[in-house]
């Protein structure tokens, strides 16, 4: 990075289809993918390569213990102090992490996004702006059975199963109660254009002021 200003680490967080990921593609459209380095939450999903297929199918994905949050606060320092990093990438057909990985480079905006960074308090308090996207339950879980079946090969009755198991049960416990921590939250994510133009302008100006600063 040419200046000398630290980085701005955002972190969208949220419900499991709320639109999280809608957001953070808009920002990283609008802002420019190549000056944003982005860390989804979901690609630290911890390896479970010496588990059988079956019993990484009993895994509570929606814990906080199923993610090594600590790799992802290495790479967030690392790029910090302007060191590239290797992304994880998770298999979501094999449940385990891939053996491929992605590089990305330090930029003067980090964009972090998952259900529970705000959970996490060291990884929390990395955050210099922290966005809660709220959307009702009934549309979260419709996107999720449709992204599952179509993206994730599952099947109507496991992605239902896993919902009321897991995802409902883990959003009381962990991720409703972390929105309190929020700076901003906005309904409906990326389809909240209102709000989306404002965070946006926000990056932006922090984005230029850091440009001019650095000469």
């Amino acid at each position: 990075m040419e200046n000398s200003r630290a980085p701005l680490v955002i972190g969208i967080a949220g419900a499991s289809g709320s639109g999280k990921t809608t957001l953070a593609s808009a920002i990283l459209d609008a802002i420019g993918r190549e000056k944003i380095a982005f860390l989804p939450h979901d690609a630290y999903y911890r390896d479970q390569a010496e588990l059988s297929f079956e019993e990484r199918l009993k895994i509570n994905y929606d814990h906080p213990d199923s993610l090594e949050s600590d790799l992802l606060i290495k790479h967030i320092l690392a790029l910090k102090s302007g060191k590239a990093v290797k992304r994880p990438v998770y298999d979501y057909k094999q449940h385990t992490r891939s053996a491929d990985v992605v590089a990305i480079e330090p930029c003067q905006i980090i964009m972090v996004e998952g259900i529970l960074i705000f959970w996490e308090a060291k990884l929390r308090k990395m955050f210099d702006m922290k966005v809660f996207v709220e959307t009702d339950s009934d549309i979260c879980f419709i996107r999720r059975l449709t992204r599952d079946i179509e993206e994730r090969g599952r099947t109507v009755e496991s992605v239902v199963n896993q919902y009321l198991t897991t995802v409902r049960p883990s959003y009381i416990d962990f991720v409703e109660p972390s929105k309190r921590f929020a700076d901003v939250i906005i309904p409906e994510g990326g389809k909240n254009t209102v709000a989306l133009d404002m965070v946006i302008a926000r990056l932006q100006g922090l984005l230029n002021g850091a440009d001019q600063r650095g000469g």
